[in-house]
């Protein structure tokens, strides 16, 4: 079991964080799909733990402006290089 997944019971938490980082967040019930917008910039994704993965692309980058493809950043390997399994290690939740 990993310390934490993507799960539904963790969505409320990663909207919380959105509003906590001041971004006005909505559920577009048309789309299903989740919105949050701060400053002009605006992200739409599948569920609110993806948007929070957005908004986090968008603040390590810290574009000056909107350009094609700002938020490109190359990998050290892409990610069909992968390893297929996970390291060995022990959980903090183990220890």
């Amino acid at each position: 079991m990993p310390a934490l997944g993507e799960y539904p019971n963790v969505w409320d938490s990663a909207i919380a964080v959105l509003e906590q980082k001041g971004y006005t967040v909505w559920h577009d019930s048309r789309t299903d799909m989740y919105g949050a917008e701060r400053g002009g910039w605006d992200f739409l994704a599948d569920s609110p733990i993806s948007l929070l993965g957005l908004v986090a692309l968008y603040e390590h980058k810290q574009p000056d402006g909107y350009t094609e493809y700002w938020w490109r950043t190359a990998p050290r390997r892409s990610s069909l290089d992968l390893p297929t399994t996970a390291p060995d290690y022990t959980p903090v939740w183990q220890r």
